[in-house]
């Protein structure tokens, strides 16, 4: 059975492939229902198992499982390297075809890169200590350094994340971004929350505006979003900021 898949909203390099899977067409039972792919939240070896065998006869190539930590190592994959790599990273990129680059999340904004002439691929695991940490910056720098590229020659697209409405923030994350400083651009990105009814200072975030203004700043021009909020959509999206316990979706990109 093939699960619902979202893809990109963006004009698809010659031979690049990409999608993101929702919360349904798997074999999990509540919290994880359905298609949780993670082995780490607690569901069930089998379905978990199942369900990325699911995603793999639909991708159709192998899927490389990274270990993802919140920070800004960025593996390169060759056709036939190990589905499950020990080393920690939060984004993956090829030039190989016959491997998939794949990131987990469920809130954490995944990002999706192409070269416009189809000759490399690369996602992101983007939550807000993976942007500050340069997570995104990293990743074009690998892409670009190794192939030649310019960043402009990259596009790229935002997927659904907890959208500006529902990620809350404390003063810890203004400061990664050094939002807190007198003129920082960062700070258009974060709006105050009404300070009369919380014991300390809170603040909506907007990790797609953050994740633009990181790409914009290493040259990339051509940038997509999607505007869906994995929180408020309780239906198609896991969410670790509404649910706690819940399963975790998969942005997968590859070239075939």
């Amino acid at each position: 059975m093939t699960p619902p898949l979202l893809r990109p909203d963006w004009v698809a390099p010659p031979g690049v492939h990409a999608v993101m899977t929702l919360r349904g067409g798997g074999v999990g039972t509540a919290p994880y229902d359905s298609f949780n792919l993670s082995v780490g939240v607690g569901d069930d070896a089998w379905a978990v198992a199942e369900n990325r065998a699911r995603l793999r006869a639909a991708v159709g190539a192998p899927l490389v499982w990274p270990r993802l930590v919140h920070g800004a190592t960025v593996l390169r994959l060759h056709a036939g390297c190990d589905e499950h790599p020990e080393t920690p990273a939060d984004a993956a990129w090829t030039s190989d075809t016959g491997v998939a680059c794949l990131v987990t999340a469920a809130d954490c904004l995944p990002v999706f890169m192409a070269l416009r002439n189809g000759s490399a691929v690369a996602v992101a695991h983007a939550g807000w200590r993976g942007l500050a940490a340069g997570v995104l910056q990293a990743t074009v720098h690998a892409v670009c350094d190794s192939t030649g590229a310019a960043p402009d020659q990259l596009q790229a697209w935002l997927g659904p994340c907890i959208g500006p409405r529902q990620f809350e923030v404390g003063a810890d994350v203004l400061q990664g971004f050094g939002a807190d400083a007198a003129g920082s651009p960062a700070a258009r990105h974060f709006m105050p929350r009404s300070q009369e009814v919380l014991a300390s200072p809170r603040w909506l975030a907007d990790l797609r505006g953050l994740a633009g203004d990181a790409l914009r700043g290493c040259g990339v021009r051509q940038i997509g979003a999607s505007r869906e909020c994995t929180v408020e959509d309780r239906s198609r999206f896991f969410s670790y900021r509404r649910d706690r316990i819940t399963g975790r979706h998969a942005a997968v990109i590859w070239r075939g």
